[in-house]
């Protein structure tokens, strides 16, 4: 098995990386699914999240009102620390259940936006980031997901800086491309993985 992080800056065109590479036959442990999944109406992970925040940060149905929640701790860096206390360790916790449940020989991608922020770079293979300039993740922000500029400054702040990101990367895979270049670029990256991944079974056999 070959464990790779990948990360990147929101914006950046990491989820559609993680797409391209499922299409060529990775594994995909998506962070940000299992940390919806961790908050669901009654987890333990949503009764922690509003003894913490209160319960505004829930809908009328009783599920958490992400973007409620995104406003107040994208713009207050303890708060952030908080919720992120709560939650990377549930998350944790169900991803290395998945990547036990994986094939011995899988390619296993472990999508963690925040994978720079929190220092898990060791915890993997080889860790790819996404990277894009500041202006194209500002314009995918606003164009794309429909944020206030304000919105989307915030949260690139919030996050690693794009140097940081590029400091620990194995594998950069640059992303001020149209979509034809990029799934090019993640082709040669699928062929690097698949050897890396060959190259590591006969030490695990």
């Amino acid at each position: 098995m070959l464990t790779v992080g990948l990360t990147g800056g929101i914006g950046a065109g990491k989820s559609e990386v993680s797409r391209l590479l499922v299409e060529r036959g990775a594994v995909l442990i998506d962070a940000d699914r299992i940390a919806r999944e961790v908050v669901a109406p009654g987890t333990p992970g949503l009764t922690a999240v509003v003894a913490a925040f209160g319960e505004e940060i829930l809908t009328g149905d009783g599920s958490l009102d992400r973007p409620r929640l995104g406003a107040i701790v994208f713009t207050d860096a303890e708060k952030l620390a908080l919720l992120n206390s709560i939650v990377h360790p549930l998350v944790g916790a169900r991803s290395r259940e998945l990547e036990e449940a994986a094939a011995e020989e899988a390619v296993v991608v472990h999508d963690v936006p925040l994978l720079t922020e929190n220092g898990l770079a060791s915890r993997y293979d080889l860790v790819i980031v996404v990277d894009a300039s500041p202006g194209t993740q500002l314009d995918r922000l606003v164009g794309r997901r429909g944020m206030s500029e304000q919105d989307a400054r915030a949260r690139m702040a919030a996050q690693a800086t794009r140097e940081q990101r590029r400091e620990i990367a194995d594998i950069v895979i640059d992303n001020d491309v149209p979509l034809d270049e990029l799934e090019r670029r993640v082709e040669d990256v699928w062929a690097e993985l698949v050897r890396r991944a060959a190259d590591r079974r006969p030490a695990q056999e």
